[in-house]
């Protein structure tokens, strides 16, 4: 081999021991990171939940902007909701009754389907259905403790008040009350809870630590929806077919007087449903269904201070935590309302599903 080939060669083993000795270099150096995923957006600090009836569906609103952000399945009939005191979980009424109004003969209607009837728990960020909770049957609205741990649950088809423990999902005690239970609400300081019976106009007041009958309250014809006072001193309960609201003593236990809601001119007359309180308990808001006002009642005069339109058969409603927003929902319209409570007007009609009954709020 020549001289010149020698050196090719050399030249060329040392280029290959180089590039090895790069390779080398090169493959301990560690891979670049991958870049984070994004964090999923929080959701919105306040948002409106709203049950629709007829088409079984959540419609989640964000409070901010007015504006729909979600729509998720429920199941059949979704009426009353509340939402759990962290704010982390929604708990829907779920009824597999045939919808039957005032009055229909119930021997026309399909049977029901008792394995649609439960507490629906949902996920308050992901708007999922994380269980079905069984509850009794044909469960309307309930009530949520404070601390989260129990639901009390009204089931209008067997007249009794369901008291389930949430953690295991079960049953813990039942209450026999009156026909047609509806309206469920816990009295501030956690030690009664109301409920109303539509067929027997009364409201039955169970204490929530033995869970027995205290007393039965008349209060009139066909009772809906109860709200307690901040200090537990007095509830108010809507009264559809009288036309008022009944006042009752909620220490006592006692019908203290009616409240006669006046309708205009040859307006139907009003027919109150719905029934929120001011978290300064300064005001009383009712709903009014087929008559379209949301009334305003002062409890220091126990007199309606006034009424203005806010929709079609305004039934559910609930404030925002400033207490300067309400929502309503509006059944045949398939709308809620947004109701500035300081000028008393409607600012906003937000279309969700079908027949929209019920509304509770998250903020956090």
């Amino acid at each position: 081999m020549s001289a010149r080939c020698r050196s090719v060669t050399a030249l060329a083993a040392v280029a290959a021991l180089l590039l090895a000795a790069a390779c080398r270099r090169d493959a301990a150096k560690p891979e670049p990171a991958a870049a984070p995923a994004a964090a999923p957006a929080p959701p919105p600090a306040v948002r409106v939940f709203v049950t629709n009836e007829s088409s079984g569906t959540l419609t989640v609103i964000d409070a901010v902007t007015g504006t729909v952000i979600a729509a998720s399945p429920l199941g059949q009939r979704p009426r009353g909701i509340q939402a759990s005191p962290d704010g982390k979980s929604l708990f829907v009424a779920l009824s597999g009754s045939p919808n039957a109004g005032p009055g229909v003969d119930v021997r026309t209607l399909p049977p029901p389907d008792r394995s649609a009837d439960g507490i629906g728990e949902v996920d308050a960020d992901t708007y999922k259905v994380k269980r079905i909770i069984h509850a009794g049957a044909d469960p309307e609205q309930l009530a949520v403790s404070a601390d989260g741990l129990l639901l009390y649950v009204a089931n209008e088809d067997t007249s009794q008040l369901s008291v389930v423990d949430v953690p295991s999902g079960n049953v813990v005690a039942a209450v026999k009350i009156g026909e047609e239970p509806e309206g469920v609400t816990l009295r501030p300081d956690g030690r009664v809870v109301y409920v109303t019976s539509e067929g027997d106009g009364a409201v039955y007041a169970i204490d929530t630590h033995t869970n027995t009958l205290l007393t039965r309250i008349e209060v009139g014809h066909r009772p809906r929806s109860i709200g307690f006072l901040p200090d537990g001193s007095r509830a108010y309960v809507s009264l559809e077919n009288d036309g008022a609201i009944a006042v009752v003593d909620a220490q006592k236990h006692q019908l203290l007087r009616r409240i006669q809601l006046e309708g205009q001119g040859n307006t139907p007359k009003p027919r109150p449903m719905g029934i929120a309180v001011h978290p300064d308990g300064s005001t009383v808001y009712v709903t009014t269904g087929s008559f379209g006002h949301l009334f305003l009642l002062d409890p220091k005069t126990n007199a309606a201070v006034t009424s203005f339109q806010v929709g079609q058969r305004p039934w559910g409603i609930a404030l925002l935590p400033d207490g300067q927003t309400a929502y309503t929902a509006n059944g045949p319209s398939n709308d809620v309302s947004v109701v500035d409570l300081a000028t008393r007007q409607v600012t906003k009609k937000i279309k969700v599903g079908d027949r929209p009954w019920g509304v509770a709020v998250v903020a956090r």
